[in-house]
């Protein structure tokens, strides 16, 4: 970790996500400052996720291989290009987790200790 100060960070997800539990479970140790947003018990503004959509990760943001992706109609994977937005609000268990922000910006979409290190 450099010597700059540590920034807070906001890491978003699921509370049962192993990826999730493993990126808590990594900052925890590097005491990095940190608070955890639960999409299912708290929501996603259509702020945030707007800005995560105009931001340089949004073609990862979907997660294409989620059980709540395999379920979906056809219809609503056509959504997923068309009006993503609407769709990861109505259902949150496709944004493709965790999503850590600095509460301005998107660091990092999913858990890879290596990226992450560069970030804080």
């Amino acid at each position: 970790m450099s010597s700059k100060p540590p920034v807070h960070l906001h890491v978003y997800g699921i509370g049962n996500c192993d990826s999730c539990r493993a990126a808590l479970k990594w900052l925890h140790a590097r005491s990095v400052p940190h608070t955890f947003h639960d999409l299912r018990a708290d929501g996603l503004s259509p702020g945030v996720l707007e800005s995560w959509l105009a931001s340089p990760h949004a073609a990862v943001l979907i997660n294409r291989r989620s059980k709540t992706w395999r379920q979906l109609s056809a219809e609503d994977k056509q959504a997923a290009a068309d009006r993503p937005l609407e769709l990861l609000l109505s259902h949150p268990t496709l944004i493709k987790r965790p999503v850590i922000t600095d509460g301005a910006n998107l660091l990092e979409v999913g858990f890879d200790p290596a990226r992450l290190e560069g970030c804080i």
